[in-house]
């Protein structure tokens, strides 16, 4: 196994021993950082997430998340997250690009994207993140 597999799952937050594990042994949030730690062994100058939270536990979608902003600031890559999740966005991104039916209907600032949305379809993402008062009621 060598010293490399043990620190590029290190880097991810992962113990060594799953270098010897079966995929069907992990959990999705370990697959999903085991997959990270295959991309930054390339040394990437630039990293696609496409919907890197899908189907995890809000509890683990924080984990991959500070894994990515960690792989960002640690290794200098560049990172285009895919998301329908604008509350992932609103965590990690610093420019956002809303697409619809295929085409970009507004690009800019995170921040001023939610501070002020131009486009009614970036409104009602932003509108379907749901809030503490929302989960309460539920």
């Amino acid at each position: 196994m060598g010293e490399l597999v043990p620190r590029l799952l290190g880097t991810v937050g992962l113990p060594a021993r799953v270098a010897n594990m079966y995929p069907h042994e992990l959990s999705g949030g370990m697959r999903q950082r085991v997959l990270m730690a295959i991309c930054i062994a390339l040394e990437p100058d630039l990293i696609v997430a496409d919907e890197p939270t899908t189907a995890l536990d809000v509890t683990i979608q924080r984990v991959i998340l500070q894994t990515l902003s960690d792989l960002r600031n640690d290794f200098g890559v560049t990172l285009i997250l895919i998301s329908h999740d604008m509350g992932v966005h609103a965590q990690l991104a610093d420019r956002v690009a809303v697409m619809y039916e295929g085409r970009i209907v507004e690009v800019g600032d995170t921040r001023q994207i939610f501070k002020d949305p131009q486009d009614p379809y970036t409104t009602a993402l932003i509108d379907s993140i749901p809030t503490i008062e929302e989960r309460r009621a539920s």
